[in-house]
């Protein structure tokens, strides 16, 4: 309990900095609390660490989503700095039209705000327009990294897509009333909805095509 509270001191300090504001020492708690759920069911994930991985914002990566070998079609490096930049904005609220950390993202916005701020790309605004980029990606050989979409609205277009984070898990901003988190992609309503996932890569020009 001492250590919670110890870390919830930290992670206060840290988010005053960074513009995202919690209405009150509860609510700050129960974030604090839901991250290290969170954290704590991805345990067997985790691989003996080595002092290169110890370094700020690598930790928890490195429990989520071990390493690919580098010849692998979505780099570690890329994936890593995804997923860190993604771990960082969990618990922050769901908002509309959001693309700003301090005010909230919708879903299109979160995934805007981490691929142009960990891999300099810039996504499409909704959606529907992310799912025209990269190339393709059978759910079978899903990656960290790789970004999944689904239809939350029937069969239409595509209305929802969250961040693939390893351990069949999604990473994503949710609906109003929610804040950004991890969901299974085994969970029946998201399984259902599932539509396709897609791989954007730093500095591939396949990332252009439709």
């Amino acid at each position: 309990m001492k250590a919670l509270s110890r870390l919830a001191a930290l992670l206060a300090s840290v988010y005053v900095l960074s513009g995202i504001h919690f209405a009150n020492a509860d609510d700050l708690d129960s974030f604090v609390r839901s991250r290290q759920q969170v954290l704590n069911q991805f345990e067997d994930a985790r691989q003996p660490a080595s002092p290169a991985l110890l370094q700020p914002g690598r930790a928890i990566t490195a429990a989520i989503a071990p390493r690919q070998p580098v010849s692998s079609v979505q780099s570690s490096d890329n994936a890593d700095e995804l997923i860190s930049s993604a771990m960082g904005l969990l618990g922050v609220a769901y908002r509309y039209g959001g693309t700003s950390a301090s005010t909230g993202f919708d879903c299109s916005g979160f995934m805007q705000h981490i691929f142009k701020r960990s891999m300099g790309v810039n996504l499409p605004r909704t959606s529907a327009a992310q799912a025209k980029m990269g190339v393709g990606v059978s759910r079978s050989e899903l990656q960290p990294g790789d970004m999944v979409f689904f239809r939350t609205m029937g069969r239409g277009r595509i209305s929802h897509v969250g961040l693939y984070i390893g351990n069949n898990r999604f990473i994503h901003a949710p609906r109003t009333g929610k804040r950004i988190e991890v969901t299974s992609l085994s969970n029946k309503y998201w399984n259902a909805k599932y539509a396709f996932a897609r791989r954007v890569k730093k500095n591939d020009p396949s990332r252009f095509l439709n």
